[in-house]
């Protein structure tokens, strides 16, 4: 129905193969796209660069945003490699544990402040550095989760970021959709990955989404990775702004 032949993709958030931005890239791949993926750190490294290698990506280089200059090294070897951009996804969030695991209102401001930058404001400067590079349009991807409009049991400061994320893409969009930019947020039901296993009693959300979700079936990264893969193809031109729910209904039952 749709091909991302000749697309360049960004794709930030790999942990291992379990990881949501892992099953985006390997769709984005089946398509047709050449990819450029990054990893966190050294440690990670060796569990990265394999999978980026089997998926052929052009470009790999290491990616902590919290490190000056990183982002920008990034986008300059895509700058001087492709010339261009089409699509990124930003596949990544992080809160302290003392604050994840705390109660939303004793969240110090250190930690809500590294909740923010890393969660949401990363997103806001990946999509600045990619701006001049997609001069005829292109779609910026970021995932966030249920827990951004409703209480959900344990995911605590991460739902106010959420929150502030898809607010994030709603705006996003509509400052650039004049230039054929399109923004969207993936909203996945819970799903068993590495980032996840942080968050208190997930085994327990798991089961309850299993049970209540219509389809009683869990999200997969292949899911969210078809979804990802539609939103960046010409096909998918006139949507943005969205929050998209993959989620077998789960969200719908609350």
């Amino acid at each position: 129905m749709f091909s991302l032949k000749g697309q360049k993709i960004l794709v930030v958030g790999i942990a291992n193969d379990h990881s949501i931005a892992y099953g985006c890239a390997r769709a984005f791949r089946e398509q047709g796209a050449d990819l450029a993926v990054t990893w966190l750190n050294a440690k990670a490294e060796p569990h990265v660069r394999p999978l980026a290698e089997s998926l052929g990506a052009e470009i790999m280089m290491p990616l902590d945003v919290t490190v000056p200059g990183e982002l920008e090294a990034v986008y300059e070897e895509i700058g001087k490699r492709w010339g261009k951009i089409d699509t990124i996804l930003h596949s990544i969030a992080f809160a302290p544990k003392a604050d994840l695991h705390g109660r939303v209102i004793d969240c110090s401001s250190d930690g809500f402040g590294k909740a923010m930058d890393i969660s949401v404001h990363s997103f806001l400067r990946m999509i600045r550095l990619a701006e001049p590079l997609m001069p005829g349009g292109g779609t910026c991807l970021s995932v966030s989760f249920f827990g951004s409009s409703r209480v959900v049991q344990h995911y605590n400061i991460m739902g106010p970021v959420k929150a502030a994320l898809e607010s994030t893409v709603r705006y996003a969009a509509a400052e650039l959709g004049e230039k054929g930019i399109r923004v969207h947020a993936l909203s996945p039901g819970p799903l068993a990955t590495r980032a996840a296993s942080g968050i208190d009693q997930f085994d327990s959300l798991l089961a309850e989404a299993t049970e209540r979700a219509p389809t009683h079936v869990l999200t997969t990264i292949d899911d969210v990775g078809a979804m990802a893969a539609f939103l960046a193809a010409p096909e998918a031109k006139n949507l943005t702004g969205g929050i998209h729910d993959i989620d077998g209904g789960y969200s719908i039952t609350a």
